[in-house]
């Protein structure tokens, strides 16, 4: 199987428009268009009868005590685990492209709804976790919300997009289902699985 994702090219940076956050020299990061690429995909194997899409980003510090402060550096030898950016599942079998924007256009402040979206049905991303202290920003983000690593991390991150074609129709995944919720419910099902990898820095000293 095959997969593409508009603009962003293997192991090459992420577009800035497709970014939730975007350097600023004033402020360090400033609010990006954070629209979901375009991604296409093709050769599904025969049987497939759905499909996930998903893309996270395993490179965030398992510890955020010095994120975004000021005099301080997100060590590269800190733990890193994953983050979940983007959840789409049960998407019909008959789909193999979704067009740019359709699922993000925007930063929503307090997040989007999870549930039937679009296309598929939106999982909930780690910015649900990671805003949980911000009072303008606190809620429940699902579906696409694109890259905003530290700006004071020493190490680039990384964003794999990924698409999984599966033998069933529907994982019977609701409600508030993460990351690790589809993971779990789609093992053993996978019939074939194709990525894409970009990357995305707000650290000028590695732009």
């Amino acid at each position: 199987m095959k997969l593409k994702v508009q603009g962003i090219e293997e192991g090459q940076p992420v577009p800035e428009k497709f970014a939730f956050g975007v350097y600023s020299e004033e402020d360090h990061m400033n609010f990006g268009p954070n629209r979901n690429p375009e991604t296409v995909w093709e050769d599904a194997p025969e049987g497939t009868r759905s499909f996930v899409v998903m893309m996270f980003d395993p490179d965030v510090p398992s510890v955020a005590d010095d994120v975004n402060q000021e005099g301080k550096t997100v060590a590269k030898d800190l733990p890193r685990v994953d983050f979940f950016h983007w959840l789409l599942v049960d998407v019909p079998a008959t789909i193999s492209r979704i067009p740019e924007g359709e699922d993000s256009d925007g930063v929503i402040p307090k997040g989007k709804e999870p549930g039937p979206g679009p296309i598929g049905i939106r999982g909930v991303n780690n910015y649900t976790q990671f805003l949980a202290g911000n009072p303008d920003m606190a809620g429940t983000y699902a579906g696409y919300d694109g890259p905003c690593p530290p700006w004071n991390d020493e190490i680039i991150h990384h964003y794999h997009f990924e698409v999984h074609a599966l033998d069933v129709e529907s994982l019977g995944l609701s409600g508030e289902f993460d990351g690790n919720d589809v993971r779990e419910a789609m093992a053993g099902h996978v019939l074939a699985s194709a990525r894409v990898t970009g990357t995305y820095t707000l650290n000028p000293e590695l732009r």
